[in-house]
């Protein structure tokens, strides 16, 4: 009898064991520095609907890539979306992306991502939002033009652990490439950035700044493409975006697989996320910027007025990532007060 009992709990162990199994297999772990602001919720509750299980996991991208190098050896995302360019070749070189091809691979501009590990999906030109009553004429047509004094505490900028900071940060340092300069920056590039970085407001946690660009307090602050878009349909109103004539930095937001044992299900993950369909709902529900042709065709007004006020800037991004952190740590080190 004690045998039969025994025989009967073993084998109850087991089938448990293997449902749980069967059901961590079914599901997928995604972590993402763009699923705030209610995108992480949408794309679970979507991503139900279309037959998938999925866990997202928001993390700032700041710390979105070291954070996946330190589970490298323990990894518990499968998948991973809303890095740039940048943050996935260092996540390449640690050897930590599966090859895969997405569906929709031949409809996208692949040079936008790498081809083989990952793939565009939102296009985020990074700008400067500003009180159009309030600044007037007195609106800077290049970001460098924040070296002057008479902007000090008038424009509030991201954290440089950031995104968005440390990029759009970047984008005045590779103008004044040289290489006989500090970190690749001639003298005057740095006292540029140095100006720049200490007239600047940076964002406390908690603060309303985009309030605070309203009710111009602080009439001016730096965005994302698609945060200039909910935000203007949020508060019902309407930015100016300033545009310099060297254009404005675009990153792009990519989707990758971690897991190769998962390869199959990311990989319908992956088709069903980057696909036209499901990329112009996400556009018109948070605004964003679609890398897939089709999915922009489908885009708001709104969002196509945004595109067609704003352009790339030609940026070096081979020496972006290979100087990125040591600009970033010169900036913390020297620069921010």
């Amino acid at each position: 009898m004690k045998k039969i009992i025994v025989s009967i709990l073993v084998t109850l162990l087991v089938l448990t064991g293997c449902g749980s199994t069967a059901e961590k297999k079914d599901s997928l772990v995604i972590y993402s520095n763009s699923a705030s602001d209610g995108r992480g919720e949408w794309l679970t509750e979507k991503a139900k609907e279309a037959g998938f299980t999925v866990e997202i996991v928001p993390i700032p991208a700041g710390d979105l890539t070291n954070r996946l190098i330190a589970e490298k050896n323990n990894a518990i995302a499968d998948m991973v979306y809303g890095l740039n360019t940048i943050e996935f070749e260092k996540l390449k070189a640690q050897d930590m992306l599966v090859e895969y091809t997405p569906a929709w691979a031949s409809d996208v501009d692949t040079s936008l991502g790498d081809g083989k590990h990952y793939y565009p999906i939102v296009v985020q030109p990074l700008v400067f939002i500003y009180n159009e009553s309030v600044v007037g004429n007195d609106v800077p047509k290049d970001i460098v033009e924040f070296a002057d004094p008479k902007y000090k505490d008038q424009y509030n900028v991201f954290s440089l652990g950031g995104g968005t900071g440390k990029t759009l940060y970047s984008s005045i340092l590779v103008r004044y490439a040289d290489p006989s300069g500090v970190l690749g920056v001639s003298e005057e590039g740095w006292k540029v950035a140095k100006a720049y970085i200490q007239n600047a407001h940076f964002e406390i946690k908690g603060e309303d700044y985009i309030g605070n660009v309203i009710s111009g307090e602080r009439p001016i602050s730096m965005m994302w493409g698609s945060g200039v878009m909910q935000h203007q349909g949020e508060r019902d109103y309407k930015f100016g975006v300033i545009s310099p004539e060297i254009g404005v930095p675009y990153v792009v937001e990519q989707v990758a697989i971690l897991n190769d044992s998962k390869k199959e299900l990311a990989t319908e993950f992956a088709n069903w996320f980057g696909s036209a369909e499901t990329q112009a709902a996400w556009s018109e529900k948070f605004g964003t910027i679609p890398a897939h042709p089709e999915a922009m065709k489908n885009a708001s007004a709104d969002v196509i007025e945004f595109m067609n006020s704003v352009h790339a800037q030609d940026i070096d991004w081979e020496f972006v990532t290979k100087n990125i952190d040591q600009w970033v740590e010169k900036a913390e080190l020297e620069f921010v007060q």
